[in-house]
C-alpha cells in the first residue's frame, strides 16, 4: 500500500543538611553483554526522533497548551545519522534542519516524530530530501489539544478536527501526492523479545549498580520500577494517541485510512506502545538522583579534583542526561558500548 508501509543529579552546593558528603568519579562501561535482540534501523531512527522530542526545554510550554506540537527530527544520510533536531520557540524542526544543513539535505531520509505542518514539508520536499515518514500520532498541527475544549465529559473523546488542523492536513495530502519523496508511515514491529531485553538490560545496567555501591540500602530494583513507570505514563500521554476512536480520526484525517482496518490498527498501535515502553525502560536506566555528568578530560591528577566540581561549560545536566540516554538507544542497534563519566554528589541518598 502507497505510503503506509508497515515497514544527578543534585547540584552540588545543595547538599542536604546532616550528610556527610564527598567527590568521586568512576567509569562505567553501558556495554550490552551477550547477542540480545536489536532495534532495527528504522525503529531505532524512529526512537531518536521522539526522543529529540523530549529535549529539554529552556523555557516550560504555556499553561494553555498550543495547536501547534513539538516535533522531534532525525536526518539520516546512507544510514547515517547526520542531524538531530527540535522544535524551538522560533522554529518548527523541519525549519531548524533547512537553515542548518541546506542543500545537503538532498537524497536524505528523515524521520519525524509527527506528520509536519504543509509549511514545512513543502519546504522539506523542495530541498530534495528522499524520503519523509512519520510517527503516526496526533500531526503538529494538532488534532487532538484545541478540540478538547468541545467535549463535555472526559468519558467522550472529542469528535470534530479543528478547521486549521483538517487545512492542513488537505494540504499535506496534496503535497504529498504531487511530490517526489516518499512520504509514508515506517514502523516495524520490534524484534520478539526486545522490550524485556531492554528492560533487564537497562535495571541491571552499570550506573544502577554504581548507585547500589555507593548506597547499599538502596533498592535499585524498585527505584527503577518506580522511574520506568512515571516515564511511561509522561511519554504516553504524550506521544501516543489515547484512545482507538480518536487514533482512527487522526489517521483517516490524514489520509491514512488503510491503518484504520484490522488487523493493521491493532497491530501499529501494540507497535506504538511496545516502541514508547522501550523508550521508558531507556531513560529509566539512569534516574535523576544525586549524581552529575562532566566531560572526562586527561588531566593531571592534581587538577583531577578541581575539575570535577564545574559540569561542562554551556550544557547542563538536563542536556547531558538527555544525551547519555540517547547514546544508549543507540547501543541497542549497534555492539558499541558507552562510556559514562558519574560524579556521586552524595553519599547517601534521600529515602521516600
Amino acid at each position: 500500500m502507497e505510503g503506509t508501509e508497515i515497514r544527578k543529579r543534585t547540584d552540588p552546593d545543595q547538599s542536604m543538611p546532616g550528610q556527610d558528603t564527598r567527590e568521586s568519579s568512576t567509569q562505567t562501561d553501558c556495554r550490552l553483554q551477550g547477542h540480545g535482540p536489536r532495534l532495527s534501523k528504522v525503529n531505532l531512527f524512529t526512537l531518536l526522533s521522539l526522543w529529540m522530542e523530549l529535549f529539554p526545554q529552556e523555557q516550560p510550554e504555556e499553561d494553555e497548551p498550543s495547536e501547534i506540537r513539538r516535533v522531534g527530527l532525525v536526518v539520516v544520510q546512507d544510514s547515517k545519522v547526520v542531524g538531530l533536531h527540535c522544535s524551538g520557540p522560533e522554529l518548527h524542526a523541519g525549519q531548524a534542519a533547512i537553515i542548518q544543513h541546506g542543500a545537503s539535505l538532498a537524497d536524505c531520509h528523515l524521520y519525524f516524530s509527527r506528520r509536519p505542518c504543509a509549511t514545512c514539508l513543502k519546504m522539506i520536499v523542495n530541498a530534495g530530501v528522499s524520503q519523509i515518514s512519520f510517527w503516526p500520532g496526533d500531526p503538529e498541527v494538532s488534532m487532538l489539544r484545541s478540540s478538547s475544549a468541545n467535549t463535555s465529559s472526559s468519558q467522550n473523546p472529542p469528535r470534530s478536527i479543528p478547521e486549521e488542523a483538517a487545512l492542513d492536513a488537505v494540504a499535506a495530502e496534496k503535497l504529498k501526492s504531487n511530490s517526489r519523496p516518499h512520504i509514508c508511515v515506517l514502523l516495524q514491529p520490534p524484534a520478539p523479545g526486545l522490550a524485556q531485553f531492554v528492560y533487564e538490560t537497562s535495571r541491571d545496567c552499570d550506573f544502577m549498580e554504581r548507585m547500589k555501591d555507593d548506597d547499599p540500602g538502596l533498592n535499585t530494583e524498585e527505584l527503577f520500577n518506580r522511574e520506568r513507570t512515571r516515564h511511561l505514563k509522561d511519554f504516553s500521554s504524550q506521544l501516543l494517541v489515547r484512545t482507538s476512536l480518536q487514533h482512527r480520526e487522526i489517521l483517516t484525517h490524514m489520509r491514512l485510512e488503510d491503518f484504520c482496518v484490522e488487523p493493521h490498527f491493532s497491530n501499529l498501535r501494540n507497535n506504538m506502545t511496545e516502541l514508547v515502553e522501550v523508550l521508558a525502560a531507556v531513560a529509566a536506566g539512569l534516574p535523576q538522583q544525586h549524581y552529575g555528568f562532566y566531560r572526562e578530560q586527561h588531566l593531571a591528577p592534581e587538577s583531577s579534583v578541581a575539575s570535577l566540581q564545574t559540569p561542562h561549560e554551556g550544557l547542563s545536566q538536563e542536556v547531558v542526561r538527555h544525551c547519555i540516554i540517547q547514546a544508549r538507544l543507540l547501543a541497542y542497534r549497534t555492539e558499541s558500548y558507552l562510556r559514562l563519566s558519574v560524579r556521586s554528589d552524595r553519599e547517601f541518598f534521600d529515602k521516600a
